[in-house]
């Protein structure tokens, strides 16, 4: 019989491999990604709905030879704990409240902040409560202007004015495995369509069978409507500390269409604007491209905090 050595092989010097770890906040247990080293300028990844920081998983081990990206996932997604709503405010200020001292806990001074969907709600307050700590934004499908929401907002609206018991059964059909599945692909191209894996919603869906969490994202529905009051501040922000921005859309989104990411351009007219061919979740469909964008971005940005 022959015996095979089995050798260890030395880990490379940066390992862009994604750890799933798990923390404490608040006495409430976080899970999240984690890739690169701990001494490397900071990518902060707040998640959109109804994903966690499984959206993540590609574009963090892409970026991991040069940055330390971090992706928690919220109370009540993913694999976090889902708190009693006595002990954890589900509404977007309760999200911006946990995601301060998330980044205290894993020491994360100062950070690149990518922004999508929720995240970009959660992400701008955060960066209104410590602007300093902002080293740079990517905003990728983000809303932020009355003015220029997708037509997938209607429905909302409509509720908003008018909030019946028939109305909010509505919004609950929303969150079902075919809901998530029309936040997907509803709107992308039947050639996109191949480029996005059912991981996404059949994963985010079976993560979903607490009643308390079904609960949840139907009140964070209703929460977008006192969000709209946030878009001022988000716009205020953006013009008096005018931060490093890359702005990457994927236009075939029902909510955030393309006039929604041209309109950035008011507040921030140095930022840099780039369209796809992609939706709403363009990580799924342009992962090189949104990679080689942030890559070449991030990299003057921090040529830049050097001088």
């Amino acid at each position: 019989m022959t015996l095979v050595r089995l050798t260890a092989i030395e880990p490379a010097a940066t390992d862009i491999r994604v750890k799933h770890r798990n923390v404490e906040i608040g006495g409430i247990r976080i899970f999240y990604r984690e890739a690169g080293h701990e001494d490397a300028p900071v990518i902060l990844l707040p998640h959109g709905y109804p994903s966690s920081s499984f959206q993540f998983r590609n574009f963090m081990p892409a970026l991991a030879d040069r940055w330390h990206l971090v992706a928690p996932d919220f109370p009540g997604f993913g694999y976090s704990a889902t708190p009693n709503h006595t002990r954890f405010a589900y509404t977007f200020d309760g999200y911006a409240d946990f995601l301060e001292p998330f980044a205290v806990e894993l020491n994360l001074r100062r950070y690149a902040l990518y922004l999508h969907d929720y995240g970009s709600q959660i992400g701008l307050r955060l960066a209104i409560k410590a602007p300093e700590r902002i080293a740079a934004l990517i905003i990728q499908n983000g809303d932020i202007y009355e003015d220029e929401l997708g037509p997938k907002y209607k429905a909302l609206k409509e509720y908003w004015a008018n909030p019946t018991q028939e109305g909010r059964a509505k919004l609950g059909e929303a969150v079902s495995e075919e809901g998530f599945r029309d936040e997907f692909v509803g709107e992308v191209s039947e050639r996109l369509i191949e480029r996005i894996s059912p991981d996404l919603w059949k994963l985010s869906w079976s993560l979903m069978q607490q009643p308390e969490r079904r609960e949840m994202m139907i009140g964070l529905m209703e929460g977008l409507r006192e969000n709209l009051e946030w878009f001022p501040r988000y716009q205020a922000y953006l013009r008096k500390h005018l931060p490093p921005t890359l702005i990457v859309l994927g236009p075939q989104d029902g909510y955030i269409p393309e006039g929604a990411a041209r309109a950035y351009l008011r507040d921030l007219p140095d930022a840099e604007l780039h369209l796809l061919d992609g939706g709403h979740w363009a990580l799924a469909t342009n992962l090189d491209e949104i990679v080689t964008l942030a890559r070449d971005f991030l990299e003057r940005v921090h040529a830049a905090d050097d001088e």
